[in-house]
């Protein structure tokens, strides 16, 4: 499966498809809908978002206002809410938006109904609860949404919000849609206004799918550069489908990231760390030293691999890795 990113602008990949007829258009918003429709991709929504909140380290006898920056359809909103905060989300995609409103309006309705149902029949006794984790019918809703394209920058006052969170949209502003886009500087622009924008003393927690290295480290360097201190967090490093990258950024220059869950320990990057303060926390590997053979002398593609990498090292001609390389042979007859 390829890269959403790849397809284009994040406003046209959540575009909605125009079916037609002579009387009337229907409105299909596949891509956008599909964040509510599918529980799996709640679920991930959701794991994520509670384990960014986690890293935040939010204050627990006082609500928080949190920038939701890339909030698609409000999922990681619904958590914030939860968790007793206050939030404002921006998307640059209006259908993931209209999907937020749609269920902002459905549990509201859920909520009037409740009330004027069973209000009046609700016990006196969770007094001593911690309101944070009020689930009370007439709760009031908690947060707003605002169209808008985080590579402009965030159109913010200064010093407005406690904290700031961004669940799987960071990776876009390292692709360039348009011929004005230059990754690089939407990336300064975004980390500058979010520099701005956020209290002394608050957090940032970024989450975000990058498809090389060159691009975290990229994304690391533009963040270092207005300022920020911090790292990246990776969780489960050795899992496809589980890994996640956390960038945690603070205004503490002293501040270091945490470490990331699977046994991680964080480890500097030799050029970005050097010349940023950003770091990146990775997975503690293997004792040292070069892949061994298998047992009866069977050699490995780590191995062929590692040996053709010193070969190069001491200039000899060795021919290119290909992905015949190290591959398993037929049994002879």
């Amino acid at each position: 499966m390829s890269r959403p990113e790849l397809t284009g602008h994040a406003s046209l990949f959540y575009v909605s498809e125009w079916q037609t007829d002579q009387r009337h258009a229907v409105t299909n918003a596949k891509e956008a809908r599909k964040y509510n429709s599918s529980s799996r991709m709640v679920g991930v929504q959701r794991e994520i978002t509670e384990r960014a909140i986690e890293l935040l380290r939010l204050p627990e006898d006082r609500p928080s206002f949190v920038l939701d920056v890339g909030c698609g359809s409000g999922l990681s909103g619904q958590v914030l809410e939860e968790k007793g905060h206050a939030w404002v989300g921006c998307d640059v995609s209006r259908d993931m938006l209209n999907v937020a409103n749609e269920r902002i309006k459905e549990n509201m309705l859920e909520r009037s109904e409740a009330a004027a149902s069973g209000g009046s029949d609700m016990d006196d006794d969770d007094d001593d609860d911690d309101s944070k984790y009020d689930d009370s019918p007439t709760k009031p809703f908690t947060g707003d949404l605002m169209h808008h394209d985080m590579g402009t920058g965030l159109p913010f006052r200064p010093a407005t919000f406690d904290a700031c969170v961004s669940i799987s949209a960071l990776q876009w502003l390292c692709y360039s849609n348009a011929k004005g886009q230059i990754p690089k500087k939407r990336l300064t622009r975004f980390f500058s206004s979010l520099y701005q924008v956020l209290r002394r003393g608050a957090r940032a927690v970024l989450q975000f799918y990058p498809e090389t290295a060159e691009q975290a480290i990229l994304i690391s360097e533009c963040a270092a550069k207005v300022g920020f201190a911090g790292g990246i967090v990776v969780d489960y490093p050795n899992s496809t489908k589980a890994k996640k990258h956390y960038l945690v950024l603070s205004f503490d220059r002293a501040y270091k990231a945490p470490s990331g869950l699977d046994a991680m320990d964080g480890a500097l990057l030799s050029s970005a760390s050097a010349q940023t303060g950003v770091r990146v926390e990775q997975a503690r590997g293997k004792k040292g030293g070069p892949p061994r053979k298998k047992k009866g002398g069977t050699k490995t593609k780590e191995w062929i691999v590692h040996k053709k990498e010193t070969q190069r090292k001491k200039g000899k001609a060795v021919k290119t890795d290909t992905k015949y390389t190290g591959r398993k042979r037929p049994a002879r007859f």
